[in-house]
């Protein structure tokens, strides 16, 4: 077996473009091959700011081969009746290239077509790539591509080189105006080549050799770690390390080399948070620690070089700190000198979204709906909520987050504390934009959870009142996020709030405001919109599409109730007899399906035990009265196990009354009183999950 290696070399690309470009470029090729029918053993892409590199172990220097049946004319058009052939069967002979003897006769259930066998395959794998390659590479997506020259061809940034090499031979092709070869090229100080591959298998020597190049990700963020941890243990300190930046430093580099700095410690007066920003979002920088957790006053930093003298490269990025820490400084001390009162005036000429009013207005909106949900949950929280909800926005027009907005809300809770708010109150402003994604932490506080909630609200019952609702990929205000943050915090705090309410509270904090739906309208539509955003959160859980849409039909607004329930049916759908239950009660519930709601006629759960005339009605009708008041009492207790466990208990009368009962009697008084019991079985049903969702 061989070895394959594709290299696009190209002008630096951003750090963010790498993992989409080896996720592509591993998928496409595997594609390209497995369609190709040429085996492989493994297929490894890495990239470094000016390259992306496959490399396949193991490939097939040739196509596998495969014989297939290809049919032609039916046999009676393909001979006349003296047996000679027609022209449907030459022509068919000469189109398939064998001679018309090799052909044989093929039975269908069509009858009886002339055929032929063909072997297909065998191709040299080198030849499949030369014709693969080119339209692998131009078909790569990036977020931004450009042009360059007079070229029309797109690549992420201008092409420089392409290396193609299957063992020692070249894999010719052209992909914009360079031609594939054997050589590379390598670090632009450290080893700029080009240097000649004479092998597929000596490239990596090559690169990490004679170009300088660390070809690896993980290898380039272990070498960082590695060396950064030995600096700071030197002045006895820990690195701060963070994961997304640890990510973009060593994509930005193919020759990592760590370097440590330092600062002025009267710096340290600042916030830790606004330090660690300076260093890390403007210099792609970490902070470092003591062992008790205070910041000390030196910085990491990547360099893509080892340079010459490290002490005038150190002094260069101390000078440019140095610069971000004074800003930092004078906006901290203005900001202290400043007042929330002041801030909050400025609030009102800050536009949260134009038909909407102002920041100023929203923070007034947040108050009246912060309190009130904190008074539903723990009213002892209700001032605090009410302060933290009217205070929430003011550090938007502070010195500090206008400089950095990654700041808003932490800088807020820091100032609270610094200018005599609750620590309750503080921590709420600090927490009120988490979750912040998918995976980021939900606020810690129940305070800062139901502030974080109700300026999600706020955002859902304005932009659903504008019509603002997303289409597709589209969703510029973040409202799917704002339902992924509301669903996260309720379940991590237990809040049983019904969603309902709580957008509905919302818009009635909106006055005077355009709309573009009736009120009502848009609460329809935000709540349809939230159970869409819980559908797809559940599934995401690992639970199965069916039993989600199963219980949210049955009530979608109690997030809490939901998942409870969701997590029974989940364990009750793994149960013995659980499709044949499933069967049983969606029978009855297609039953009151059609006889009520189809046939405009309603139900009222009331029967009648003087009507029962079979011993299986009389027996449902004992069986869901015995029950009835233990549903109520495991409702209330929440505890769904056990009411799932009550449907195995009735599932026996279900079926007697299915099995002896005609339930569409002539009888009207009799029909309607069995409907009645039915429709009282349904009812309870329908509290737990819609049966007539499951497909058994």
């Amino acid at each position: 077996m061989s070895v394959f290696v594709l290299e696009i070399g190209t002008e630096e690309l951003p750090a963010r473009f790498l993992p989409g470009l080896e996720r592509e470029l591993q998928e496409r090729l595997a594609a390209f091959l497995a369609e190709a029918h040429v085996d492989f053993d493994s297929i490894v892409v890495d990239s470094t700011p000016r390259r992306a590199v496959a490399t396949v172990q193991g490939i097939a220097a040739i196509q596998n081969e495969a014989e297939e049946v290809v049919s032609g004319p039916p046999v009676r058009i393909a001979y006349d009746a003296e047996g000679n052939p027609s022209k449907a069967a030459l022509g068919f002979a000469k189109t398939q290239g064998v001679e018309l003897a090799d052909a044989f006769t093929l039975q269908t259930d069509k009858g009886e077509y002339l055929a032929v066998r063909k072997k297909i395959g065998g191709a040299k794998t080198v030849d499949l790539l030369a014709e693969g390659c080119p339209a692998i590479i131009a078909a790569l997506p990036f977020p931004k591509k450009m042009k360059w020259g007079s070229l029309e061809y797109t690549y992420a940034r201008p092409l420089r080189w392409v290396l193609a090499m299957f063992d020692e031979q070249v894999v010719p092709f052209a992909v914009a105006d360079f031609t594939s070869g054997n050589t590379t090229r390598g670090h632009r100080v450290h080893g700029p080549g080009p240097f000649v591959v004479p092998h597929a298998e000596k490239f990596a020597d090559v690169l990490a050799g004679q170009c300088g190049v660390t070809l690896s990700g993980a290898a380039r963020r272990a070498r960082i770690i590695e060396e950064g941890n030995a600096l700071a243990a030197a002045i006895g300190g820990s690195v701060l390390w963070k994961d997304s930046l640890l990510d973009e430093v060593q994509g930005l580099s193919e020759h990592p080399v760590a370097c440590l700095g330092g600062f002025d410690a009267s710096f340290l007066e600042l916030p830790r948070e606004a330090l660690l920003t300076s260093m890390q979002s403007h210099q792609k920088s970490f902070g470092l620690e003591d062992k008790d957790g205070n910041l000390l006053p030196y910085f990491l930093t990547v360099l893509n070089i080892t340079p010459v003298d490290t002490d005038v490269v150190r002094k260069g990025w101390e000078r440019v700190l140095r610069a971000r820490l004074e800003d930092g400084r004078f906006f901290w001390r203005n900001d202290l000198n400043g007042s929330f009162d002041g801030w909050l005036a400025k609030l009102d000429n800050v536009i949260f979204l134009a038909p909407l009013g102002s920041m100023g207005n929203k923070t007034r909106r947040l108050a009246i709906l912060s309190g009130s949900l904190a008074g539903k949950v723990d009213a002892s929280l209700a001032a605090d909520a009410e302060r933290a909800g009217r205070l929430s926005k003011a550090d938007l027009v502070s010195e500090m987050v206008y400089e950095f907005d990654s700041l808003q809300g932490i800088m807020g809770g820091i100032y609270a504390r610094k200018m005599g708010e609750t620590e309750v109150v503080a921590q709420a402003i600090a927490e009120q934009y988490l979750p912040a994604g998918p995976d980021s932490p939900v606020p810690s506080s129940l305070c800062g959870a139901l502030l974080s909630i109700a300026d999600k609200a706020d955002t859902l019952a304005g932009c659903f009142g504008l019509n603002m609702i997303p289409t597709g990929a589209a969703d510029p205000y973040g409202l799917r996020r704002c339902c992924l943050g509301i669903t996260r915090i309720m379940l991590d705090k237990q809040i049983t709030l019904s969603a309902r309410e709580i957008f509905r509270a919302a818009q009635a904090g909106y006055a005077d405001i355009a709309w573009k739906l009736a009120p009502e309208d848009a609460l329809e539509k935000m709540v349809e919109f939230f159970t869409l955003r819980l559908k797809n959160y559940f599934v995401s859980q690992g639970y199965e599409t069916l039993l989600v849409e199963s219980v949210l039909n049955a009530g979608a607004e109690d997030v809490c109730g939901v998942a409870a329930r969701l997590k029974a049916l989940a364990a009750f759908s793994s149960s013995e007899g659980f499709g044949q239950a499933v069967l049983t009660f969606k029978r009855a519930a297609n039953i009151i399906r059609k006889q009520g709601e189809e046939a405009g006629v309603t139900f009222t759960g009331v029967v009648n035990a003087t009507l029962f005339e079979d011993a299986a009605e009389k027996a449902l009708g004992a069986a869901l009265e015995e029950v009835a008041p233990r549903f109520e009492q495991l409702w209330e207790a929440g505890d769904f196990d056990a009411l799932f466990g009550l449907l195995a208990e009735l599932r026996p009368a279900v079926d007697a009354f299915f099995d002896n009962v005609m339930v569409m009697c002539d009888d009207v008084a009799v029909r309607d009183n069995r409907l009645n019991l039915l429709y009282s079985l349904v009812h309870k049903l329908g509290r737990l999950a819609d049966f007539a969702a499951l497909q058994m």
